[in-house]
Order: structure tokens, then sequence, then C-alpha cells
């Protein structure tokens, strides 16, 4: 059962709808020097192609900002058409200001109110990033992060509890501090202007159950679209894990409108698998198909044979390698669900239960593979054929569906 989405405000990111019950969108990050044109093109170019529907850059210097409109035109000349987002701490509105190219090639700006400066100045740098928002007709979003709070603000809040009869947890007081950094931003923004279906809000941890706590306060205050992950989730089993297990609990409320997992990769390797990850952790929810999906035999002692496990890898990559391609065509080929099972104990089993599947014989058993279409047994495949004709069948099938598709409309 896919999980109610929460209402909010829609927002209108480039083109790419966020909020108001539009998809839940993916979001990633360079990590490249944003001066170094030519590195970050073919990064954002990557992240692109992976499928994220979002690219957020850094922004921190004048060489960063003057690049920007640089890397829009170079993305444009070669069909990356890709929305791209400003990361700004610090210095943001010097930089959009003195670089107006910068202003104009960005779909977003991403506003920390922590790192926008202190005391009087807080108001009057916040204040001109909002003006400069306003005159581009672009959207911001105030993303709170722990690391960079509003020190000002958590020690009122911590001094205000300190004389309460029940005082709260500090965890709970820090929490707070966030959602109302946030929520009073995104206040200050519409009073000077700003509409509200220009604004997204984040308040990003690196802990899952701090995330889910925030972020279940932060969906009871406002109707903002809300961007959703983790501030750092870690590196490899142990950063796709938690960033998992933290969005899973939230999406499967409704809440979150657009997700990145913060992956960190190992050195010199793509970034892309962050964007992998979070089209898994919609789709396994039923939230968005992005891939078709391959249904394995986890192998027992009646599947010593590794035939059944090269094919489920081979299949695997078949439907990765040929989605792109259907998806021109035959969108919904990203809703095919495949089976590669290794016995007779589930493999029919299984196999009905996908569009398309094959039942491979376990240890002691005929070499001999029934494949079923849609419930039904379709043929038998055996011999150093078996797996291009089962990726011909696979091929028939999503032909098959685009056909299907043709006629109702």
């Amino acid at each position: 059962m896919t999980p109610e989405r929460r209402n909010t405000i829609q927002v209108d990111v480039g083109g790419v709808a966020v909020g108001g019950g539009a998809p839940v969108v993916v979001q990633s990050m360079t990590n490249t020097d944003t001066a170094d044109v030519e590195r970050t093109v073919a990064q954002v170019a990557d992240l692109a192609r992976a499928g994220s529907e979002l690219v957020r850059l850094t922004v921190n210097n004048k060489a960063a900002a003057a690049q920007v409109a640089e890397i829009r035109r170079r993305l444009d000349d070669i069909g990356v058409d890709v929305p791209l987002i400003g990361d700004f701490h610090y210095n943001g509105h010097v930089l959009l200001r003195e670089f107006p190219d910068c202003a104009a090639a960005l779909a977003k700006y991403r506003i920390n109110p922590g790192n926008v400066g202190k005391g009087a100045n807080h108001d009057a740098n916040f204040a001109t990033m909002i003006e400069v928002a306003r005159e581009f007709d672009r959207p911001v979003r105030i993303g709170v992060n722990a690391g960079s709070l509003d020190q000002e603000l958590l020690d009122s809040l911590m001094e205000e509890n300190a004389r309460a009869t029940q005082p709260k947890s500090a965890s709970d007081i820090w929490l707070e501090a966030m959602v109302q950094s946030a929520t009073r931003s995104a206040d200050a923004a519409k009073e000077l202007g700003l509409p509200a279906d220009k604004i997204i809000i984040s308040c990003k941890v690196s802990r899952v159950q701090e995330l889910v706590r925030v972020y279940e306060l932060l969906a009871a205050r406002t109707d903002h679209a809300l961007h959703l992950g983790l501030t750092e989730a870690g590196m490899g089993t142990k950063g796709i894990v938690a960033s998992t297990a933290g969005l899973s609990i939230l999406l499967q409320q409704g809440i979150g409108d657009t997700i990145r997992v913060s992956l960190t990769p190992r050195p010199n390797e793509p970034r892309t698998e962050e964007v992998r990850t979070a089209q898994a952790v919609l789709q396994s929810l039923g939230i968005r198909p992005f891939l078709p999906e391959v249904t394995a035999c986890p192998g027992c002692g009646r599947t010593t044979s590794t035939f059944f496990q090269e094919l489920a890898q081979e299949i695997e990559a078949f439907l990765s390698e040929r989605m792109p391609i259907w998806k021109q065509e035959t969108p919904e080929a990203a809703e095919l669900k495949v089976a590669v099972m290794g016995c007779v104990v589930n493999g029919p089993g299984e196999s009905r239960a996908a569009h398309i599947g094959i039942s491979l014989p376990g240890t002691g058993e005929a070499p001999r593979s029934p494949v079923y279409v849609d419930g039904e047994q379709f043929t038998t495949l055996e011999g150093p054929t078996l797996k291009d004709d089962f990726k011909q069948l696979i091929e028939d099938y999503v032909a098959r569906m685009g056909t299907r598709s043709g006629a109702s409309k």
C-alpha cells in the first residue's frame, strides 16, 4: 500500500514540481570545486543521468559564483537541463548581489539561517538574499543544520527551559530550536514579500532518531514543502542503512517532498551511488518506480550451482542498461517485476508473482527452466542460449507493455 502523501504547498524549482502532491523528488550535490567548470559540469551531468532531478552546487566564494552561469550554459549545450541549486553560507548576500548572472542561472537558493551573519547583520543579510530571490523569481530552501544552528536562539530556549517547572531534555530543546529557526525564518521571508510557494524547509541532523523527531515536529507546524536527509549519513553500508531507515520512517508517514542521501563516496569514485540509493528507497516503499525490479533467490543447499546468481546479476545489469532506452517509449517498464529463482521450492511461486520469471533447476532437478509470464507458464528454456533467450523474452514483454499502453491512449 503506497503511503498517503501529506499535503504541502507546491514549489516550482526550475520546472520541477516539489510538494503539493507532486512525486517525491531525488536531489544530489556535487563535491567538485565549483570554480572548476569542466569537472563540475561532468559531475552534474553524471548525477543527472543517474536520475538526480535537482543538483546542488557549493557557491562559497567569488571564483565559484563567477562560473555558475558558464556551468549552466555548458550543461544546456550538452542537453542536460537539470535545475541547479546554489548552496550559500556566510556570504550569499554578497555573492548574489555581485554576480547577478549567478543568481539568474540558479533555479533555487539554499539559505542556512545560522550562517547569514550575527546580531543586526543577520537580518540585513537574510533580507538581501530574499530580495534577490524576489527579483529573480526564485524559490529558496531555508535549511537549518544541527551543526550550524543559531546559537542565540538555542541559548534563549535553554535559559527559558531552565526556568520551567518541568524542564525538557537538552535534546528536546535542541530539536525545538531547529524547528523554530526554520519556521521563524520562513515567516520572516514571507514578511519580506517572498510568496509561500517559493519556500522549502529542511532541518537536517546526522542521527536517525533525531531526524525522525525533528521532521515530525516540523510537519505538525508548517505546510511548506520539506526536504529530507541526514546531514552526513556516512560511507558504504552504514550510510545507506542509516539513510534508508530515517527516510523510510518519514516517507511512510507522508512526510517529505524532496530527498537526498548524503553518502561519503570513496576517493575518486562517482557520486552517483547516492542517487541510486534514494531511488531505491522510494521504489521499495512503492512511492515511485525508477527501474525494473529483480526478485532473486538468496540460495541454499538446494542451489549449489552459482548459475542462478550469475543470471540474476546479468539480468539486473541488463535491465539497468535497457531502461534508459525503454524510458523513451515505454516508461511503464520501470514497474516491471522480474524473478530469477534457483529451485523448485519457491521458484514457480515467485515467478508466477512477477510479470516475468524463470525458475532454474536446483541440485538434482531436471536441467530445464520453466518461464512464467503474468502468472502462467509460458515456455521452458534450457541449454547454452538460456540467458539470451530469457533476455529476449523480457524485451518482448516490454514491447507488449508499450503496445498495450499505446492502445489505451
